[in-house]
């Protein structure tokens, strides 16, 4: 557990979640085989770590926060102890002048040894610099970690469907909001990610727009505050950089 501040903030790893009213049940809905075939499982000796996703063969997105003894990531299915699905080793991790995850940066890059082949397999694109994005618009997230607040992170996918917050809203909830985040689920809302599964996806129009950062405490039902992302927006250059050099950069 991370806690950060008087707020009080649990940042370790993250997934997503929806509280059905009137009931006791809090989960989100499986993922389709053929979807999201981009996700990935990073690990270390342990077992699963965090959520991440495939941007080019060689490279997996996940957040900064989820430093902790990396070793390999698993990919090629919904459920990551399916026998089928691919284990690659680690070989670089690449952070963005990350400290804490309420000073922001909060992304990592991961190098793989080989690059993974196989149908169900794919990459997402990135959103564009310049990718605008709407109050209420309908995006989604998807992870591994709890389905509810003192529960244990899932063997199969799951997913929800998120609205984006504007940052105005967003601020009166977190006054020390870091830079280049989005917000979005938490607030009013009761669906949005859990503890178990940072480091994976907010995909908008298709495109990984943000990475599952931190939300409040071992809250799983938001009752009050958004989930906060990191804007991949703000660092598409610094990627790009490093995916075609294929090393990391200071």
């Amino acid at each position: 557990m991370y806690i950060i501040g008087a707020a009080m903030m649990h940042i370790a790893a993250l997934t997503i979640s929806i509280l059905i009213h009137g009931s006791a049940i809090i989960n989100g809905d499986l993922a389709p085989e053929d979807s999201m075939q981009f996700m990935v499982s990073v690990q270390s000796k342990k077992g699963h770590v965090c959520g991440g996703f495939l941007i080019e063969e060689d490279f997996v997105v996940t957040a900064a926060h989820c430093n902790l003894e990396l070793t390999h990531v698993i990919l090629g299915g919904h459920n990551w102890k399916n026998p089928s699905a691919k284990k690659i080793e680690i070989i670089n991790q690449c952070k963005h002048h990350y400290k804490e995850t309420m000073s922001g940066h909060d992304i990592m890059l991961l190098k793989v040894s080989i690059s993974p082949k196989g149908n169900n397999i794919k990459t997402i694109p990135l959103a564009e610099m310049n990718m605008n994005l709407k109050e209420n618009q309908l995006c989604s997230v998807a992870g591994w970690g709890k389905t509810k607040n003192r529960g244990h992170s899932v063997d199969a996918l799951r997913m929800v469907n998120v609205t984006i917050i504007d940052q105005t809203t967003c601020k009166k909830s977190w006054p020390k909001l870091p830079n280049n985040v989005i917000c979005a689920g938490g607030f009013k809302t009761k669906k949005g990610f859990c503890q178990g599964d940072s480091g994976g996806p907010l995909v908008c129009s298709g495109r990984a727009v943000g990475i599952v950062s931190f939300n409040k405490e071992e809250n799983c039902k938001y009752p009050d505050v958004p989930n906060v992302y990191t804007d991949i927006r703000g660092y598409v250059k610094w990627i790009k950089d490093i995916t075609s050099k294929k090393t990391c950069l200071m």
